[in-house]
């Protein structure tokens, strides 16, 4: 191991049959031919030899077991490292250290401590198993932070991945990530996308199973399906069971998968079995969150118990793609989130009394299936327990943007419906008229007939009635019922009729009675006609 990383080499203790350098499974029986003392490890590493000349050092070793617990706290590490099919006796502490890559792929861990790690450059988990928790808070990656098929569980604490302020350069990608307890990501800093497909988190111990709370992403969050690569499992190895000190819950809840997909994986476009959704068991928290590009939840699978939520509180970014495989079991809060494009179907979201979209703003919305404007009334309906305007104009706007005026007057009439339910009896009673008449003045057309209706009526009427005396003893003009009906209808054009003749009695107010609805229903398709004129 000095020799080779004096020259950059790879000091590789495998014997080649998968069997037996499986570290999880084997590694317990690895004996000293295949153990480095983690004081050497970290004597090279903090302060090993020079290079040979023309060469590079670095630390790469195979299928070793590291006896001991290797501390780099509060050091410098400047030679490359990289730890492949390793087991770790004991955890692995690296709080406040300095590097400029780290590489650990399929190796398993007690934990790893790491909190105000820097790294330079990447640090990379792949494959690794972590029985006892991962400690990231506060730490700084300088580029990618890889996290592909790790299987982490829970520390004394509950939590398995406490990553509160951490920073990374460009992307974190956690695909088919295996969690058991908390995801603390809260106040994270992420440059590029931070990549969830098809993980896998559960928390039976606490609330939330990924609590992402405050934290800004330039690029965009995924949350949904993935496909695990050809020749892999897809699944989380059986550590619970290998493992005599783990918790029983761990254990019975690992030996099932209730949805049925732990079978084996093929590439992508093969079997459609071998597709992985992104699968949350406990709270899920993305409020005040701040994403560059869009929030992708996309066939994802939520198994919310009591007080638990997909809660996007306050959250802001330009496109929100809600699509889950089905409703969530539990609450969604979208209260003061603000969304430039809405893409959502009707089994996005759960029953009555379930969605939260209290000062939900949005400017477009884009169907991944048909939503039907009966079935987008019925969820503001039941989003909304007391009245409130703001989500009905919020989507009258947004359905008005996209072109759909007569839409967005459908659910605008909805919002005066709602309304009057909370209005005292005569208020429903004239909201009722109103709504039967004119439709709250959003179906114009309904107004016009009215107007035909009544100018026939009052025809008819004035028909059958005797010939009302002039107004003026000296000019008599020609009387016509139904001329005469509707000028007293049409306000402010002027037929020469009504001001012509003196009506009386029951005529009288059959009249001011038509000119009163004349002007109400004048007045009404007036203002219909000035909304098609104007959008907006």
């Amino acid at each position: 191991m000095w020799r080779a990383f004096r020259h950059g080499g790879s000091h590789d203790l495998r014997t080649g049959r998968a069997e037996d350098d499986d570290p999880v499974a084997a590694g317990g029986s690895w004996g000293p031919e295949r153990t480095v003392r983690a004081d050497a490890v970290a004597q090279l590493l903090l302060d090993g030899p020079p290079p040979e000349p023309g060469r590079v050092t670095g630390l790469k070793l195979a299928g070793a077991r590291i006896s001991g617990r290797l501390s780099l706290a509060g050091g410098t590490v400047t030679p490359y490292v990289q730890f492949d099919g390793c087991r770790f006796d004991d955890q692995l502490l690296l709080p406040e250290c300095r590097a400029g890559s780290m590489r650990l792929v399929h190796c398993l861990i007690p934990r790893l401590e790491a909190a105000r790690l820097q790294i330079t450059g990447d640090l990379h988990l792949p494959q690794c198993v972590i029985t006892g928790g991962v400690r990231l808070t506060d730490a700084q990656i300088g580029t990618d932070l890889l996290l592909n098929q790790l299987t982490v569980r829970r520390d004394r604490h509950g939590r398995a991945i406490a990553a509160d302020g951490l920073a990374v350069g460009q992307d974190l990608d956690a695909e088919l990530m295996d969690v058991r307890g908390e995801f603390s990501l809260r106040s994270a800093r992420i440059g590029g996308r931070l990549n969830l497909r098809g993980c896998t988190l559960r928390n039976p111990y606490g609330r939330d199973a990924l609590n992402a709370a405050r934290v800004t992403v330039e690029h965009t969050v995924y949350l949904s399906t993935s496909w695990p690569s050809s020749g892999s499992t897809g699944t989380a190895p059986d550590i619970d069971a290998a493992d005599p000190a783990a918790d029983p819950a761990d254990r019975a809840a690992g030996s099932a998968d209730e949805d049925g997909d732990g079978g084996a994986a093929t590439a992508p476009g093969a079997a459609r079995a071998s597709r992985r959704e992104f699968r949350a068991e406990g709270g899920v928290r993305l409020d005040d969150a701040r994403v560059g590009n869009a929030v992708i939840v996309n066939r994802a699978v939520f198994r919310l118990g009591e007080g638990q939520q997909l809660s996007l509180r306050r959250l802001q970014t330009p496109e929100l793609r809600l699509t889950p495989a089905r409703p969530p079991s539990g609450t969604v809060s979208l209260a003061g989130a603000v969304v430039g494009r809405l893409t959502d179907a009707p089994q996005s979201w759960p029953g009555p009394g379930r969605v939260d979209i209290g000062d939900f703003s949005y400017e477009s919305l884009a169907p991944r299936t048909p939503f039907p404007l009966r079935d987008r009334i019925a969820w503001l309906d039941a989003a909304t327990p007391e009245y409130s305007p703001g989500p009905y104009e919020r989507l009258a706007a947004a359905l008005r943007a996209g072109g759909e005026d007569a839409h967005a007057r459908e659910v605008l009439l909805a919002k005066q419906r709602r309304r009057r339910e909370s209005l005292p009896l005569a208020g429903r009673i004239w909201g009722r008229l109103q709504d039967v008449t004119v439709g709250y003045g959003y179906r114009p057309g309904r107004a016009a007939v009215w107007m035909v209706a009544l100018w026939a009526l009052g025809a008819v009427y004035f028909a059958a009635h005797r010939t009302p005396p002039p107004a003026d003893d000296g000019y008599r003009p020609h009387w016509s019922p139904a001329l005469y009906a509707l000028d007293l209808l049409l306000p402010v054009i002027d037929l020469g009729q009504d001001n012509a003749w003196r009506e009386a009695g029951t005529g009288q107010w059959v009249a001011s009675l038509l000119t009163l609805l004349g002007w109400t229903l004048a007045t009404t398709v007036a203002a219909g006609a000035s909304r098609l004129l104007s959008r907006g």
